[in-house]
């Protein structure tokens, strides 16, 4: 467990995510509670739809939080906006992460991974264009739908490199998220999008270098028979938790490891704020959450 100059948040969203960025915290990695009182932190400026799901937030070196998330179903650009106190935000910017792709469908649930060593931010999202890979067996509501995980890195979040491809495996996978484990270790979060027959569970690969990309052999599921998305990994103690949206039964679960090999469903011992969506689990010090604690909106 973390000392006592830690604790843990969540960034999630609620509904349809018009309203906004919304933070939970924890101090054990079980149970979580809303701040602000549930309110938005941040109410989502840019994109087609003006949405904020999937909120992902990364803290830097230097303190600061950046924050990359969904805009709308169908955008090609994310949105991204930057805090020293995730109270106060700069202005929001769109980043044209698939202008340059005429027929992307959309560019879900950006991640943020810092990578230390290079000193390198990875932005991570789901892109389907259209007969670019393997085609797989879809159910009429999902025709057409074929993502896999495309990425830029940016050092300032101004300057981005091209747009490459980042994890291409033999099924549609969508919600990438990627955790530094107590070894060193790289472990990646995925969800099987594949819908006919239905997947809609989580799997795990592993690296030791993040430019040396992910196998894309994975594993087993992690999850049960429910359908789960937006994998939230973190760190608490000595074990892997990985939080998600059990979307069609409308409440949130997570399973743990201390081996990566064999996981834990705890569903039933966590708690989270009514309505919480796909989000982010994230430490900070106990300082920064003080200071949400201590603030409420108008």
């Amino acid at each position: 467990m973390w000392g006592q100059k830690n604790a843990y948040l969540f960034s999630y969203f609620i509904n349809d995510s018009k309203d906004g960025l919304h933070l939970a915290y924890s101090n054990d990695g079980l149970k979580w509670t809303a701040l602000n009182n549930g309110k938005s932190f941040l109410t989502p400026q840019v994109g087609k739809d003006k949405l904020m799901r999937d909120p992902s937030i990364c803290e830097a070196p230097d303190g600061t939080f950046h924050m990359v998330w969904t805009s709308s179903w169908t955008d090609r650009i994310i949105g991204y906006a930057s805090s020293k106190d995730l109270i106060h935000w700069s202005e929001q910017r769109a980043i044209p992460v698939m202008m340059h792709e005429p027929g992307a469908h959309n560019c879900w649930a950006p991640e943020l991974f810092y990578d230390k060593p290079s000193k390198t931010f990875y932005i991570f999202w789901a892109t389907t264009l259209p007969g670019r890979h393997k085609e797989i067996p879809t159910s009429e509501s999902e025709k057409g739908l074929n993502h896999r995980i495309y990425y830029v890195t940016t050092k300032d979040f101004r300057e981005f490199s091209e747009t490459k491809m980042f994890f291409n495996p033999d099924f549609s996978v969508i919600d990438a998220a990627i955790l530094k484990d107590k070894n060193g270790e790289l472990l990646m979060v995925v969800k099987n999008e594949n819908s006919n027959p239905p997947e809609k569970n989580l799997r795990i690969t592993t690296c030791s270098k993040i430019e040396d990309g992910f196998p894309i052999e994975v594993s087993a599921p992690i999850t049960g028979k429910y359908w789960a998305e937006g994998p939230a990994p973190l760190l608490v103690g000595n074990d892997v938790y990985v939080y998600f949206d059990k979307y069609r039964e409308h409440k949130y679960g997570a399973v743990r490891s201390k081996d990566r090999q064999n996981w834990e469903d705890i569903s039933d011992l966590v708690t989270f704020p009514k309505g919480t969506r796909h989000g982010t689990a994230f430490k900070v010090k106990k300082s920064v959450l003080k200071k949400l604690k201590s603030y409420q909106s108008e």
